[in-house]
C-alpha cells in the first residue's frame, strides 16, 4: 500500500508541475529556476529521450502502457520483497504513468527542466522518476538483490 501511495503522489506531482508550466510559460520560453544551473522551459516532446522516435508517438504510448502494466504487476506480485527494490519499481511505474497520461491525452509529453551547464535534453518529473528508478533498480538487482531478497524484506 505505501508503494501505491508513492506512485499516486509522484504522478500527481508530475501532472501538477506540467499543468503549472503549460498555464504559466509560453512554448519555448525560458524562466530562470536555479540561476546558471536550471531553467524552466516549456517544450512539447512527441518522442522519447532526446526526441528519438518523435514520429512514432503512438508506439511510445503503447510501450508506456505495456511497461506500466508490467511494472504494476511486478510491484503487486512482489517481484522485489525488499523495500528499496519495491521503491525503485514504484518510481519506474510513476514515471511510466506520468508520461503515458501526456502521450495518451495530448499526443506529446510536456517537458520543462532545462539544464544550463551542459547540453542535455529538457525533461520532466516523470523522467526523473524513470532515471532514478531505473538506475537504482539496476544497482539493487546487480549488487544487492541476491543477498537482500533471501532475507525477504517484510515491509509491504
Amino acid at each position: 500500500m505505501p508503494y501505491a501511495i508513492l506512485v499516486v503522489v509522484l504522478v500527481g506531482l508530475d501532472q501538477l508541475v506540467k499543468y503549472l508550466v503549460v498555464q504559466n510559460i509560453s512554448m519555448g520560453e525560458h524562466i530562470p529556476f536555479l540561476p546558471h544551473i536550471l531553467d524552466l522551459t516549456y517544450v512539447q516532446n512527441t518522442g522519447a529521450a532526446f526526441s528519438i522516435f518523435s514520429q512514432h508517438t503512438w508506439l511510445l504510448t503503447l510501450i508506456s502502457l505495456a511497461m506500466s502494466v508490467v511494472l504494476a504487476v511486478a510491484l503487486w506480485k512482489g517481484f522485489f520483497k525488499h523495500p528499496f527494490g519495491r521503491t525503485m519499481l514504484a518510481l519506474l511505474l510513476a514515471g511510466a504513468i506520468g508520461n503515458l497520461i501526456d502521450r495518451a491525452s495530448l499526443g506529446y509529453v510536456v517537458d520543462m527542466f532545462h539544464v544550463l551547464f551542459m547540453n542535455f535534453a529538457v525533461f520532466n518529473v516523470a523522467d526523473i522518476c524513470v532515471v532514478v528508478g531505473g538506475i537504482g533498480g539496476a544497482v539493487y538487482y546487480v549488487l544487492f538483490a541476491e543477498k537482500l531478497e533471501k532475507k525477504g524484506g517484510t515491509e509491504q
